[in-house]
């Protein structure tokens, strides 16, 4: 039970019930993650723009899948269960369901710096997403030095800053109000558009 009031979609009225009707994903459901905004539907709406735009926006370059990573790590940082094992289902989803490659990825998050199968880029990025998040502010003008040293330009290192401070607040949200993925399927996620108020599912 989370620790506020939650309005489930059976009992929901007029714009909390139309913005439910939107996020509805395989089978009817609306994640817990979700309904915890029922009594105030616009912060819904504002959750769902920014989670778009940072994971799942046709503009981003970064493939979703990392994002994904970076946003478990985040989770497993922050202890955060609840979003560690929906976006891990994520990130099988995006695997197209490799279970062996999926797996090592999801073990080499626990590295400090990941190892292969992540490429010398991306491990680098994850270094840069551990210290943004364990000691942001120890972090410096080197860290994304390294990250651009690495081979991601600068616009995959704001990508990457972003999934990371995207999780840094709904990690808050879910362990702050106690939600929980009781009831849920894990993994599903909004197609990959440019319209923040696309929440149809891919």
């Amino acid at each position: 039970m989370a620790f506020i009031e939650v309005i489930d979609p059976d009992r929901a009225t007029g714009p909390l019930a139309e913005i439910y009707r939107k996020v509805r994903g395989p089978g009817g459901q609306v994640d817990n993650v979700l309904q915890i905004h029922s009594l105030r539907p616009h912060s819904l709406e504002g959750h769902m723009a920014l989670y778009k735009s940072v994971l799942h926006h046709p503009r981003n370059t970064l493939p979703v899948w990392f994002l994904e990573s970076v946003g478990v790590l985040v989770s497993r940082l922050n202890g955060c269960g609840y979003c560690a094992r929906h976006h891990g289902a994520g990130l099988r989803r995006r695997l197209r369901g490799d279970e062996a490659r999926s797996r090592a990825y999801l073990e080499q998050l626990e590295g400090d710096p990941p190892a292969a199968p992540f490429t010398a880029a991306e491990s680098a990025a994850l270094r840069y997403v551990r210290k943004l998040t364990v000691s942001p502010d120890r972090v410096e003008r080197a860290d994304v030095d390294r990250v651009r040293a690495a081979g991601l330009d600068d616009g995959q290192i704001l990508e990457i800053n972003q999934v990371a401070s995207y999780f840094a607040y709904v990690n808050r949200v879910v362990v702050g109000l106690g939600v929980t993925t009781d009831g849920e399927e894990l993994g599903h996620s909004p197609a990959d558009s440019a319209d923040p108020k696309d929440w149809s599912h891919g």
